[in-house]
């Protein structure tokens, strides 16, 4: 019997279960998108933490540390830099406005300052970014299966697509605060053991010194842009005004809800930034002849711990793929429904309609995740696309739309069209590198910011 592959399927009916349990609280919209605006700081801090550690955070990390050393720390870190802007200065911003406008989606927040064309717009690039990540999230958790049970990716991707969605489609935020806190209880206790255990294994931080390559330890080394230091510009931006953060900071029960959930869970992130980077670069004197970066940390788990351990820590792993995966299909669920379906396609919808609609985006969502997992080759690969996509099109507008009364939607389609345009073209033509310049991330929000200081000033100047 495989007792790697029997607890994991244990665990993942009893987070069903738990998540079940708490759908029945859920009696319309409200709860389903927002939880009611009920979420305490502790409730907050879990499930914006849970939703921050999930494939790109772990079995990402890892295989970047694999490779590239102390300097995969900045996978995590950008994301924890990110979080302080949004738990000090966005977060409390946008939950007053959500709370004083009864907001649910960003793309409330964006038709609100720049109207219907632009959420429209925004709903639309989310959705293809999200269905990305989505994918990056699946293809991790089918690596665990793959490690610990010779189970081929395919059915990995559908395994843990059903594990997910069946909780998330009955309760929404509200399920996914509690199961999430249940997941990051196991996550952190399964990778706190297991890190000095492997790490001995190795022979400490003097035999990773020894047996890795010369940049092993320079935290800032990078190859091109998505490797070291160059995380910051993908990362950092993307995790202030990602729709699904936010849409959980809008569940929160008052602003110092915001500001101390959001703000531990940053302080927490950064620390949690080592343990995948160290079992990374364990991994790469323990098991270095791993096949592909998808797998350095799961069979770093399974040929360096003692069963017991190995299945806890599989199971962290596995908690963490699957609370960020309910994250994605919220944002998923609420663009379409609330952004997308309500706004253009059917204004009359009541409650119950727009909340049928969520939910069947979710599984529309989740199967469109499978098909892209199996298509696509590694979680980092997978996960770029969403976060560069997601950056160079919201940064811009969202702080802008919170900050400058002055902006409409001319200055808003700027942004987004600027930004999403040098990406492309910098990617088409072949020319992505680590320098500023060719840097698609830094000269993306580079352009967006350009744009839309270029046409507020013209605007503003044919206005006198």
């Amino acid at each position: 019997m495989n007792l790697y592959l029997v607890l994991l399927v244990a665990y993942a009916v009893a987070l069903t279960a738990v998540g079940l349990w708490i759908a029945r609280l859920v009696r319309g919209s409200s709860d389903f998108f927002v939880a009611g605006r009920t979420l305490t700081a502790p409730l907050l801090f879990s499930t914006v933490l849970a939703a921050n550690i999930g494939a790109g955070s772990t079995v990402g990390a890892a295989g970047l540390a694999f490779s590239d050393g102390i300097s995969a720390w900045w996978w995590n870190g950008s994301a924890a830099i990110g979080s302080i802007a949004l738990a000090f200065w966005v977060g409390p911003r946008i939950w007053t406005l959500a709370e004083r406008h009864g907001f649910y989606t960003v793309g409330d927040f964006l038709e609100f300052r720049y109207g219907q064309s632009v959420r429209g717009a925004v709903s639309a690039l989310i959705w293809v970014g999200t269905l990305a990540i989505l994918a990056g999230q699946l293809i991790a958790g089918a690596a665990v299966l793959e490690v610990v049970a010779d189970i081929p990716r395919t059915w990995g991707t559908i395994i843990g697509a059903f594990a997910m969605l069946v909780y998330f489609v009955a309760g929404g935020l509200l399920s996914s605060a509690w199961v999430n806190a249940v997941q990051l209880v196991v996550l952190l206790t399964g990778l706190l053991v297991a890190v000095p255990m492997v790490l001995a294994r190795a022979g400490g931080l003097a035999g990773l010194a020894a047996s890795g390559p010369p940049h092993f330890f320079d935290i800032t080394y990078t190859t091109g842009p998505g490797s070291g230091f160059t995380l910051l510009a993908m990362l950092g931006p993307a995790f202030i005004i990602s729709p699904g953060l936010l849409q959980k900071v809008y569940g929160a029960k008052n602003p110092r809800a915001v500001r101390m959930g959001v703000g531990v869970q940053a302080l927490v992130l950064s620390l949690f930034a080592f343990i995948p980077v160290l079992l990374g670069m364990s991994a790469r004197v323990l098991v270095p002849d791993v096949a592909s970066p998808n797998l350095v940390l799961p069979t770093v788990l399974v040929e360096a711990l003692p069963v017991w351990l190995g299945a806890l820590a599989l199971a962290a792993v596995f908690s963490a793929e699957v609370s960020t995966c309910d994250a994605i299909l919220f944002m998923l669920a609420t663009s379409l429904s609330q952004d997308l379906y309500k706004q253009f396609v059917n204004p009359r919808a009541d409650d119950q309609t727009v909340l049928l609609v969520a939910r069947l985006a979710a599984v529309a969502g989740g199967a469109i995740g499978v098909l892209l997992a199996i298509q696509l080759p590694t979680v980092i690969g997978a996960l770029s696309i969403f976060y560069t996509l997601l950056g160079v099109s919201l940064f811009v507008p969202v702080l802008a739309g919170l900050y400058v009364g002055k902006a409409g939607t001319p200055e808003a389609f700027a942004a987004i069209v600027a930004g999403v345009s040098f990406v492309l073209a910098v990617q088409l033509s072949g020319l992505a590198g680590s320098a500023v310049w060719t840097n698609p991330n830094v000269g993306g929000l580079t352009a967006a910011f350009l744009a839309f200081v270029v046409v507020l000033v013209v605007r503003g100047a044919t206005r006198k």
